[in-house]
């Protein structure tokens, strides 16, 4: 069991029921999936950069990622139905609080000019979104394997009810908030 899940079984959990007034164990917000998405205008065209976003998302996360495909054509952007397009994970249980772990302790840490996350990437239903601009700062992406420097998107899911409720549990989780 990492870190961060027995945090929040042991403190977090009980800390937010206080703080909000909840009557019920099962009201208290958690998390419920993260997921991280890649999508580039290369993959599209070139099958090794798909092979080489695939190789790195996989070392981060853990688990094989999905390829996405275009739903329809679209000329103006030189796209066909069908083409590979993104590169996106669903992480829930273990493997997700051992990505948040990773994320919060190491790769945050390792990002340059960091000043803290904007609290303005909620989306009004508890769910926190933001990029990350280069791979790297994870240390299972090897350096020297990568053709270039590419971002991803983060998203966290949580069961909280607003945007209030989820700042707080992801503030005792320990997130960076710009202040």
């Amino acid at each position: 069991m990492s870190y961060l899940k027995n945090k929040y079984t042991q403190e977090i959990a009980a800390k937010l029921q206080a703080d909000c007034g909840y009557k019920n164990s099962m009201e208290v917000p958690r998390l419920v999936k993260i997921v991280l998405n890649c999508t580039s205008p290369d993959i599209a065209h070139d099958a090794k950069v798909l092979n080489s976003v695939t190789e790195w998302m996989t070392a981060i996360s853990g688990q094989k990622p999905v390829v996405g495909c275009a739903r329809k054509s679209i000329a103006g952007f030189k796209l066909r139905e069908g083409m590979k397009l993104s590169v996106h994970v669903t992480m829930r249980r273990d493997r997700m609080y051992e990505f948040m772990d990773r994320l919060i302790y190491i790769a945050m840490p390792r990002i340059r000019d960091f000043r803290g996350l904007s609290p303005h990437g909620f989306d009004g239903h508890g769910n926190y979104s933001f990029g990350i601009k280069e791979q790297i700062v994870f240390p299972e992406v090897v350096y020297d394997r990568i053709d270039k420097i590419r971002g991803f998107d983060v998203t966290i899911c949580t069961s909280a009810k607003n945007n209030e409720e989820g700042k707080m549990l992801l503030s005792a989780f320990g997130m960076p908030f710009a202040k």
